[in-house]
């Protein structure tokens, strides 16, 4: 099993994880506990998933990016874009919610394919065209929402960020199906393989017949749609679209639960399970600090001392190193 796992890149993403739980039980046993209040489940595992859900959403859009060999640091403006579209549209009109929520995403799924043209169309760098719209995306946010935070009372609406389905909050269903709908269309049809190899020589792909530029600009368009329900989600939650803070540095969480997740920031390899559990390590992280009791001032230091560490044991020059210096204790 763990042959496969590390064959896999999970063994140690995995082990991560557990060791952090390990670390949260140690500091409240009953934490992960499960009990059932009014047909909702409870547990501090059920609200780790829960909390996590924003950057799991991102972190599925920004694996398929990373995997062209791109980048994508506009996700938290498309965030901010998307809230205040559906903030504005509850307050200002009578439309029905399913329409809000699909015109929130089509605004994600606009600003991400702007980002796509940029990069296959006028051949700017991929951090520089993202970097455009993470400023003026933010911007735009807040000339929506006239510079102010907009409340609102929506019970439908807030049902994407506050619901209850099954027991389970609605965030991690939607996590739940983004991520299946993502592997059907990536590992059911050509498309995952089109990306990988997108990402492993776009020129190659290019002579093999792959359409490069159509698969970026379907990145770039999925990772908008991610955000912009990340974004519906944060804004649902708090039932108020707040254009300077919502998304606020979410693109370097979603980040690095791509890169703890084993996807290479050179292209050509993805898992978006793993990325999905690096946001929930990335999460399960800040709740082992807080329920450690360590003063706040030291929680950025230990979360980038353990993210370090997992992407070191990930590394194949610190796996051989770690092979040679077994070999060399055993002799």
């Amino acid at each position: 099993m763990f042959a496969a796992l590390k064959r896999h890149g999970a063994l140690w993403p995995l082990t991560a994880l557990g060791l952090i739980w390990l670390v949260i039980l140690i500091a409240n046993p009953g934490f992960f506990a499960f009990t059932v209040q009014d047909g909702r489940l409870f547990s501090g595992f059920i609200d780790i998933l829960n909390r996590c859900a924003p950057v799991a959403l991102i972190a599925i859009g920004m694996s398929l990016v990373i995997a062209t060999g791109g980048i994508d640091l506009s996700v938290g403006a498309v965030m901010a874009i998307a809230g205040a579209v559906a903030a504005n549209l509850i307050v200002g009109s009578d439309l029905p919610v399913i329409l809000i929520v699909g015109i929130g995403l089509c605004a994600g799924l606009a600003a991400g394919l702007m980002n796509g043209t940029l990069i296959v169309g006028l051949g700017i760098q991929p951090i520089v065209a993202t970097l455009i719209l993470l400023v003026a995306g933010r911007g735009v946010a807040q000339l929506l929402n006239d510079g102010q935070i907009i409340t609102f009372q929506n019970e439908a609406f807030a049902f994407i960020g506050v619901g209850i389905l099954l027991g389970l909050p609605m965030p991690i269903w939607l996590v739940l199906f983004i991520l299946a709908a993502m592997l059907f269309l990536t590992r059911g049809t050509a498309l995952g393989m089109f990306i990988e190899a997108v990402g492993a020589n776009a020129s190659a792909s290019r002579h093999a017949g792959i359409p490069v530029r159509s698969i970026k600009l379907a990145v770039y368009g999925i990772a908008g749609i991610c955000a912009a329900l990340a974004g519906l989600v944060a804004t649902a939650d708090i039932q108020g679209a707040d254009a300077n803070n919502v998304g606020l540095w979410i693109e370097l969480d979603a980040i690095l639960a791509v890169v703890i997740g084993g996807t290479s920031l050179m292209g050509g390899r993805y898992s978006l399970v793993l990325a999905v559990i690096g946001a929930l390590i990335i999460q399960s992280l800040n709740t082992a600090i807080v329920l450690s009791g360590i003063p706040p001032k030291f929680n950025l230091v230990i979360k980038s001392v353990v993210i370090i560490g997992v992407l070191l044991l990930q590394s194949s020059v610190a796996q051989a190193q770690l092979a040679s210096l077994r070999e060399r204790l055993s002799t």
